[in-house]
């Protein structure tokens, strides 16, 4: 294989790109791989929080701020203005299931390493995402009951997706993490994450292959919320930072942790739950975040790195 191509095939953004158009091109597909997608996204969840170092979460008063600040971000600030505009502006009713699971679900995982990308302050991020999925095992069930309601989504049900796809992964990743196996296999953990992930998006926008297709118009809606939840959120928290001059790293770190939500755990209990057609809001999401980070590299380019993030 050529190196130019074997190079392509590792880049995040590629692999996004090469699942949607295959997903809108051979939509047939997505059905046998269906039943892969929820694996898939535990062993992404897993290959996430390996190298974790849970040392720095020793210290309380250290990671209570980041860790609240992420809770209030993901599950106050970006939930509020989701779920809000879904309930005021969407009328299919999948759809508009589609954005409260959204809503309701922890920062993307790739948080963590997008924070690299954009000179933020990797312990910022790092707390801030692992008090946010810690939170989302109490908070998430109980924001999903509150919108969808018992008889749409059952709280024991959910429960033990979440322990299925948090918990486990995270006792793994520990268990893993005292092993040699790390050492051994982490030069590979890049190249499955991205492929993970072009299973999941695969199968969400495969399912959905008809809804993209014959009927583009019903999604407007979805892609105006989508848009409005990840760049003027982003652009909201950035103002709101730099009134209360806010470190940059760390201002960096809360616009990932307030716009990006894992479209991915979205997808599987929409998957899991309702009709492929609740997964749609997921679907543009991620599509429309990968638009984001892009935006988010080039400006973090022009911007000298923040002293106070330096040597974290």
């Amino acid at each position: 294989m050529p190196h130019w191509l074997a190079r392509m095939l590792r880049d995040r953004n590629v692999v996004m790109l090469l699942a949607l158009g295959a997903g809108l091109l051979w939509g047939d597909g997505a059905r046998w791989v269906e039943p892969a997608a929820i694996p898939a996204l535990a062993v992404i969840m897993t290959i996430a929080t390996i190298n974790v170092k849970w040392g720095a979460f020793i210290s309380v008063r250290a990671v209570l701020a980041p860790a609240l600040t992420g809770i209030a971000l993901t599950f106050v600030v970006q939930a509020f203005f989701m779920a809000g505009a879904a309930a005021l502006f969407v009328t299919n009713d999948a759809f508009r299931s589609g954005f409260f699971i959204l809503a309701s679900v922890p920062p993307a995982v790739a948080v963590i390493p997008f924070t690299m990308f954009v000179k933020g302050d990797t312990a910022f991020s790092l707390a801030g995402t692992i008090g946010a999925y810690l939170g989302a095992l109490a908070i998430a069930p109980l924001m999903m009951v509150a919108l969808l309601g018992s008889g749409f989504i059952h709280p024991l049900r959910i429960l033990i997706m979440f322990g299925e796809l948090i918990v486990a992964p995270l006792i793994l990743a520990r268990i893993l993490a005292s092993t040699a196996i790390p050492a051994r296999t982490g030069k590979y953990y890049g190249a499955v994450t991205n492929w993970g992930f072009f299973i999941i998006i695969y199968t969400m926008v495969g399912l959905n292959r008809a809804v993209f297709l014959d009927h583009p118009l019903s999604i407007l809606p979805v892609c105006y919320i989508a848009f409005a939840t990840t760049f003027l959120v982003g652009l909201l928290i950035e103002l709101t930072g730099k009134f209360f001059r806010v470190p940059s790293g760390v201002l960096a770190s809360a616009v990932l942790l307030g716009t990006f939500k894992n479209y991915s755990l979205a997808g599987g209990i929409a998957l899991v739950f309702f009709t492929p057609e609740t997964m749609v809001p997921a679907t543009v999401s991620s599509v429309i975040a990968i638009l984001y980070i892009v935006w988010l590299e080039l400006r973090a380019k022009r911007r000298p790195p923040d002293p106070a993030a330096a040597g974290r």
